[in-house]
């Protein structure tokens, strides 16, 4: 991503950003206060079509700007433990992203299916939260006073 790894974090740290980058999320319904440091939460609803299955994700470890690391929850659908690497790289920054299933549906990881459409939904997802850092990197680069539109929050503040 052509922006710092600050842009990144600070995306990835306004947890109502999820319900836009994450491919399959609906909806933020409540953040926790102190999102994203370990043990924090966000309550969100995802699905597919009429499909919607409500729950949270909970932050395991977060290392500003350098990690973040989360189990989230879509049960009785399942868990995953998701990382968020992000490294400075040639003036931009990797992220890389691993989604591993977790608990009852562990066994899933193995299945080559589930691989490629959680890469190909993963793909897309880190695209749209390019998108997102491209923004907040915007907005860091005006002047006092002038503010860039960001993507809606779509949670009651």
């Amino acid at each position: 991503m052509p922006v710092a790894p600050e842009d990144v974090w600070d995306a990835l740290a306004d947890a109502g950003n999820f319900g836009y980058w994450v491919v399959g999320s609906k909806l933020i319904r409540e953040v926790e206060s102190g999102w994203p440091e370990a043990g924090s939460k966000f309550h969100h609803t995802v699905g597919l079509g009429p499909i919607r299955i409500s729950d949270h994700t909970t932050s395991l470890d977060a290392r500003p700007p350098r990690l973040l690391q989360m189990r989230a929850k879509a049960r009785p659908a399942g868990t995953a433990r998701v990382t968020m690497v992000i490294d400075p790289i040639d003036g931009g920054t990797l992220v890389r992203m691993k989604e591993d299933p977790d608990g009852l549906v562990s066994f899933l990881a193995l299945n080559p299916l589930v691989q490629l459409l959680t890469r190909g939904r993963n793909t897309e997802s880190l695209m749209r939260l390019e998108e997102l850092a491209l923004r907040r990197s915007a907005r860091r680069k005006q002047p006092d006073g002038v503010a860039l539109a960001d993507a809606p929050t779509p949670y009651p503040s």
